[in-house]
């Protein structure tokens, strides 16, 4: 991956786009990221169905799909191929599994391929990716969850212990991963990184991004820690 910024600088990723000024996976949020100087897309990719089959749509879950009509990924794909958005690097975001060869096929129908970073929490994709398509950079998506269990008063105590023992071993576990060649990156929530993993994933020659950060003291600290890069749903906090 090679960003419009110098060396060592922060990439800014826009989340679904720039989220927070239009909804997200769309032309519009995409269009609102680009004009805030992001760096980076993220975007994401869900099947029609849960079994991997039917269109392959720009939508975060099937609610968000049920909800509107969402871009294609061919329609987003060909959107992004146009030339307003040449040096824009792409985080294509697998939300299931079952498709990944389809969405590899269709970055490389739009000239693309050179151009993402494929994410997944999916452990099944980050195999079937690096066998099939070892040229094509991928990153591993920590944690899969579907609330925020610190917000449930019941949940909120043992998710502190399940934290910490994360913040714990992620630095070690990511960087041998990095090192044998499984996952390129590690794309974790802001509150998994620590200095500790920040240092670990660089020294491996890895790369870190944070999710989804909209504060612009925290992508700050994020920063001075040594992340590769900070995904936030409003680019306009990226200054």
């Amino acid at each position: 991956m090679t960003g419009r910024r110098h060396p060592g600088a922060l990439r800014r990723v826009g989340h679904k786009g720039a989220d927070h000024i239009a909804p997200g996976n769309t032309f519009e949020s995409f269009a609102a990221a680009l004009e805030h100087g992001v760096d980076m897309i993220e975007f994401d990719v869900l099947s029609e169905r849960d079994d991997g089959t039917g269109e392959l749509l720009l939508a975060h879950d099937y609610n968000d799909a049920a909800e509107r009509r969402p871009h294609t990924l061919a329609e987003g794909l060909a959107h992004f191929a146009d030339a307003v958005y040449d040096g824009i690097e792409l985080i294509v975001d697998l939300k299931t599994s079952g498709y990944e060869e389809r969405v590899v096929a269709a970055l490389h129908e739009h000239g693309l391929a050179d151009r993402v970073l494929i994410s997944t929490t999916e452990e099944s994709s980050l195999e079937i990716l690096r066998r099939r398509h070892p040229q094509i950079p991928l990153s591993w998506s920590l944690p899969r969850m579907r609330r925020n269990p610190l917000q449930n008063p019941f949940t909120a105590v043992p998710a502190v212990f399940v934290l910490t023992y994360v913040r714990r071993a992620l630095p070690s576990v990511a960087a041998n991963r990095i090192r044998r060649g499984e996952i390129d990156a590690l794309t974790a929530h802001w509150r998994l990184i620590t200095p500790r993993l920040a240092d670990a994933i660089r020294k491996a020659g890895g790369e870190l991004y944070a999710w989804t950060v909209d504060d612009s003291e925290r992508i700050d600290a994020l920063e001075l820690m040594g992340v590769t890069g900070v995904i936030s749903n409003d680019p306009r906090l990226f200054g």
